[in-house]
């Protein structure tokens, strides 16, 4: 075997010998697939009881992990819910992906995405109402806002980016999705129907994002 053969076959562990990198990659993996199983049984019990349901023990049975190695990935339950959230967020940019919004307009691809989010959270309204409401009050920082209006940003904007968008574009599209969080939430309080909340946002993003180009 060439040296370079041999570096390549091994990956240095820090203070101490090197290690197969095939060892190293079967642990990433089992670790991505062992966190994924945590958020996954966080997110079937908050379904059915809300984040009060989500019990850092009860979690670690469901999914298969003492509960030391669930700290260790989740320091906190709303560490836990906030994770939730971004995993319904991917699900979401996956969606985009597959099937990009398709509207002449960027204030019709907004709608598009926006109502898609709304009709993917209300599958599981119990969860939505949840998960919702701890990041409305979380003493961490969440990522779900910023995610939001990113993803508006992307879509009204063509690809644009917090990197490439105006300052204002930037403003814009966080505004509409807040918006879009505080009538998601009247509609998982009964104050809302689907196709009020669907005119409202219409209407909120003809107005937010009119100076966008097309």
């Amino acid at each position: 075997m060439s040296t370079s053969q041999a570096d390549a076959a091994t990956v240095p562990a820090a203070g101490g010998p090197a290690r197969p990198a095939s060892a190293t990659g079967a642990r990433t993996r089992g670790q991505h697939q062992r966190r994924k199983r945590i958020v996954q049984a966080a997110a079937a019990l908050a379904s059915r009881g809300g984040v009060e349901a989500m019990q850092m023990r009860t979690v670690a049975e469901r999914a298969g992990v003492a509960l030391g190695t669930l700290y260790r990935y989740f320091p906190s339950k709303m560490d836990l819910v906030v994770a939730v959230v971004g995993e319904e967020i991917d699900l979401l940019e996956g969606s985009i992906d597959r099937r990009p919004p398709t509207a002449a307009t960027p204030a019709g691809r907004a709608v598009d995405v926006l109502m898609r989010a709304t009709r993917g959270l209300m599958r599981e309204p119990e969860l939505a109402d949840a998960l919702i409401r701890s990041l409305i009050m979380a003493q961490v920082e969440t990522p779900f806002g910023d995610r939001m209006g990113g993803i508006v940003l992307r879509v009204a904007g063509r690809g644009r980016t917090v990197e490439t968008a105006g300052e204002e574009q930037i403003a814009l599209a966080g505004a509409l999705a807040g918006v879009w969080v505080h009538e998601l939430l009247e509609m998982l309080r009964g104050r809302r129907t689907y196709e009020q909340i669907q005119r409202r946002i219409e209407i909120a993003a003809d107005r937010l994002l009119a100076g966008f180009p097309g």
